[in-house]
């Protein structure tokens, strides 16, 4: 068969099923963003072009992308800035668990959420455990760009703890799609994180002026290419260990 796309919807049936059959531990990874503010100077699809692109560098021969879940878990951006299209918590646990169990009808046995947004950790992971429950002979796991090593993370939360279209991802955008990010913008756009210290969590209107949790205007490309070569290979190491993975017991 001739060399193929990575990508589930650039394959026709009889393609995954060869591949799933050459391959069984193939990993499905699954992009899950939102479409959501991100301040002044970047697209509302950000967290979902972040998740995509990560999934795509990480692929390589081991693993399959699906198409992006481009809906998150976004309900606390409110609505007074505008392009936010939100799920809730329990939307965004559903349709993850829908398209795993569908990856699971096609053959697929390993499956990585490749999350963009910070407010889908916690539905993610419900989506694991109920997956688990119906599936205890597949795997299923949760990948961040932000978390992927402690550099990494201290990098992403340089400029704000409870960070948003910050340094740090305005600078990944620059390296991966500058042709969406408003430098112009970018300057004007700073807003500190006001969250440390305090006990509830708040709606983006109580603690951001602007929709920006940090300094955007510290973004460079060459910090985003260079943080963005650290993540490619932090989750290219991940694939790699989901693909050949065994249970620690049995």
């Amino acid at each position: 068969m001739a060399e193929s796309s990575h990508r589930w919807e650039e394959l026709n049936s009889v393609q995954i099923a060869a591949r799933l059959a050459a391959d069984p531990d193939t990993v499905a990874l699954i992009p899950v963003g939102a479409t959501e503010q991100h301040g002044p100077h970047l697209p509302v699809g950000t967290d979902t072009i972040m998740a995509t692109a990560v999934a795509d560098a990480a692929a390589g021969d081991l693993a399959l992308v699906l198409p992006a879940l481009a809906f998150g878990a976004s309900m606390f951006h409110g609505t007074q800035l505008a392009g936010t299209v939100a799920f809730s918590g329990e939307d965004t646990a559903d349709a993850a668990v829908r398209v795993a169990q569908a990856c699971v009808e096609s053959g697929v046995r390993r499956i990585l959420f490749v999350n963009g947004h910070v407010g889908n950790a916690a539905p993610l992971w419900l989506s694991c455990d109920r997956f688990r429950r119906l599936h205890p002979d597949r795997r299923v796991g949760v990948m961040q760009w932000w978390d992927l090593t402690p550099d990494i993370a201290r990098r992403a939360t340089e400029d704000a703890a409870d960070w948003h279209a910050n340094a740090a991802e305005t600078s990944l955008m620059l390296a991966v799609r500058p042709d969406l990010v408003d430098t112009d913008a970018m300057a004007g756009a700073d807003d500190p994180d006001r969250t440390a210290g305090t006990v509830f969590r708040y709606p983006v209107q109580q603690v951001s002026t602007n929709g920006v949790t940090g300094y955007p205007s510290r973004a460079s490309e060459a910090f985003g290419r260079e943080l963005w070569r650290d993540v490619v290979a932090a989750a290219r190491d991940v694939v790699e260990r989901a693909h050949n993975e065994v249970p620690p017991l049995g």
